[in-house]
């Protein structure tokens, strides 16, 4: 039954492109500890009709010039979460969380210095399709070859 109205839903509004939406990535105030930071990535509808987004954020990080730099995504804890299906009335906004490390180096960046150069930028991919690019306060460089472990988007209070 839930499916069927999911289904149902899906087919009377639609997903939300890059186009539809503003986004931020900024770094939760006091969320640093034990060589992990967590920031959160909000997407705004700032169109003037209701569309919807789910899942885990699909998302590329690009350092200050606009090079992209390696990302890799997964889900903070694979297997015990199911992607809902947020509706953004417009004005609205749905959140997801990144725990990410930003000094301590993965297998292979074992070199001196930065593990990774600074991102400056987050390019976010919706459900709808296109992109929409998020600036990242404080910009940052993310190790491990660039792991974003995310939570599923919700809706933000």
């Amino acid at each position: 039954m839930a499916l069927l109205l999911a289904l149902a839903f899906a087919t009377q509004v639609s997903p939300c492109t890059g186009s539809r939406l503003n986004a931020t990535f900024a770094a939760i105030p006091g969320s640093e500890g034990a060589g992990n930071i967590v920031y959160t990535l909000r997407l705004k509808n700032r169109s003037t009709h209701t569309c919807w987004v789910s899942g885990l954020p699909q998302a590329t990080l690009f350092g200050r010039a606009g090079k992209k730099l390696p990302t890799q995504g997964r889900a903070e804890f694979p297997g015990e979460a199911t992607a809902i299906i947020v509706r953004l009335a417009p004005g609205k906004s749905a959140s997801a969380n990144a725990r990410f490390s930003p000094d301590v180096p993965g297998v292979g960046e074992g070199h001196p210095g930065q593990c990774e150069p600074t991102a400056y930028s987050l390019l976010v991919r919706p459900n709808g399709g296109g992109t929409v690019r998020a600036p990242i306060r404080p910009a940052t460089p993310v190790c491990e070859h660039g792991q974003l472990s995310w939570s599923l988007l919700s809706a933000s209070r």
